[in-house]
């Protein structure tokens, strides 16, 4: 495998600004959004990178915008390097960018669970219930749902996002927006996870963010079921009451609370094996929901 990680971009003349993972450069009418390589966990970023982790990202989220755009508009515009301007066009970026529509986030990060894991195993074994959504007694862990609830957070710039009830949504953002989201995004997880499920691969959970563009229209924006944003197991291994094996940025924070890091910055420098494996599991999730072999391989 290459043991090369892009953590960083830069275009000369070019002002951009970073989050986590994604380096944004304004074109004018349109972003240029680029997934590096970087990771985190925790939301504390990692001194190394996977290799190629961007490139899965965003191959795996154009993979899911095309396939769902009938449940609902996406921002990308293209994924082509001869559309993007002269300085942009060069090989370090590509297959890691996605050319978008602006529009107007808003500030929710629209958690869907299929299934009861993560922070919402640890909410619910609390007060049997998450993000004020009361579920039924005696659930193990990773037990799938009688049906998908929409669990939102707020999305913070620095810190920790924190589960909130829909009500609280409502007060963010309006009660109609907070009824559409919901109302979309668990239309996008049934959808994905029924095509998933034909691939061998349960999607517990996933996050979708959206925006409104200039007509006032609901766009899914940023990323769509990778393996950043969502969890991914095995259906041959699946099985309740325990944590699952996954295709997934879960292994990472396995390792971590392995090691006792305290989730706050710095973040440790992963082993090389760590990083690897790592790899091939985000790798193994594309190959397993598109069916196809990774370019970059």
């Amino acid at each position: 495998m290459k043991n090369t990680a892009l953590l960083t971009t830069s275009i000369q003349g070019h002002a951009k600004r970073s989050g986590k993972v994604r380096d944004i450069y304004d074109l004018g009418e349109n972003l240029l959004i680029v997934a590096t390589d970087r990771i985190s966990a925790f939301d504390v970023v990692m001194p190394n990178g996977i290799p190629d982790k961007g490139r899965v990202l965003t191959q795996i989220s154009l993979f899911w915008f095309d396939k769902l755009s009938s449940i609902t508009p996406h921002h990308v515009v293209s994924a082509a390097l001869s559309d993007l301007p002269e300085d942009f066009r060069n090989e370090e970026l590509d297959g890691r960018f996605m050319l978008c529509r602006k529009t107007k986030v808003v500030p929710i990060e629209c958690i869907v669970r299929g299934y009861i894991a993560g922070s919402g195993w640890k909410e619910y074994q609390k007060n049997q219930g998450i993000c004020g959504i009361l579920l039924p007694p005696g659930l193990k862990q990773c037990d799938k749902l009688p049906e998908p609830i929409f669990t939102p957070s707020t999305k913070a710039e620095v810190g920790h996002d924190e589960n909130i009830s829909l009500k609280q949504a409502a007060d963010l953002v309006g009660r109609e927006v907070a009824e559409q989201i919901r109302k979309r995004s668990i239309a996008l997880y049934v959808a994905a996870a029924e095509y998933a499920l034909t691939r061998g691969v349960i999607i517990a959970d996933t996050t979708f963010e959206w925006g409104m563009d200039p007509a006032g229209q609901l766009v899914l924006i940023d990323e769509a079921l990778t393996p950043d944003s969502s969890r991914f197991w095995p259906a041959d291994e699946y099985k309740p009451g325990r944590d699952q094996p996954s295709f997934d940025k879960q292994f990472v924070r396995n390792y971590l609370d392995k090691i006792g890091f305290d989730r706050q910055p710095p973040g440790p420098v992963l082993p090389m094996e760590i990083v690897q494996s790592t790899r091939e599991k985000y790798v193994e999730a594309y190959t397993r929901l598109t069916g196809k072999s990774f370019p970059w391989d």
